[in-house]
């Protein structure tokens, strides 16, 4: 949850008018339990989306995520679509797609990834996106946790959002 990607996506959402909020997943930080492959990573993704509802009743949903957080919040995604409750937008950045199963995402999900990610090959991303049709905003020269390149994902979240 301190991770400055995850912290950049969230000033991005404030600055876009939302409530944000951050988690570390299991055994992260000082969070209790143990990682578990996503799958209970995302039931607590869900948890807190509901503690969010409850304090901003009616307010939009939009998701984001980093890294493995792409995992966990395209896959709620999934689940909230099947319950009928979509969030009204997801942003990925660093999807590991290649490295866990990702879902698949809405159309107007907005993806950013760096071009020497060393973690998430940019070609398992491309790969990924591919048959879904979404473009991918690739911040040339950037590794996965975008030294020095913060601001592009920040600008683009926000220039993107009512587009």
């Amino acid at each position: 949850m301190d991770n400055k990607v995850a912290q950049t996506l969230a000033r991005a959402f404030v600055a876009l008018g939302y409530a944000a909020a951050r988690i570390n997943f299991r055994g992260v930080g000082k969070s209790e339990g143990k990682y578990d492959e996503g799958r209970g990573e995302t039931d607590d993704m869900a948890a807190l989306l509901a503690y969010m509802r409850e304090q901003y009743p009616g307010v939009p949903v939009a998701l984001s995520g980093f890294s493995f957080g792409t995992v966990v919040q395209s896959r709620l995604q999934q689940r909230l679509t099947e319950a009928g409750t979509p969030a009204e937008r997801l942003v990925l950045v660093g999807t590991a797609a290649g490295k866990w199963e990702v879902p698949p995402v809405p159309a107007n999900t907005l993806l950013v990834h760096g071009e020497y990610d060393e973690t998430i090959p940019l070609s398992d991303v491309l790969d990924w996106a591919r048959p879904q049709e979404l473009p991918v905003l690739v911040i040339p020269g950037a590794d996965h946790f975008f030294h020095r390149k913060l601001q592009h994902i920040k600008n683009f979240v926000v220039e993107s959002w009512h587009r």
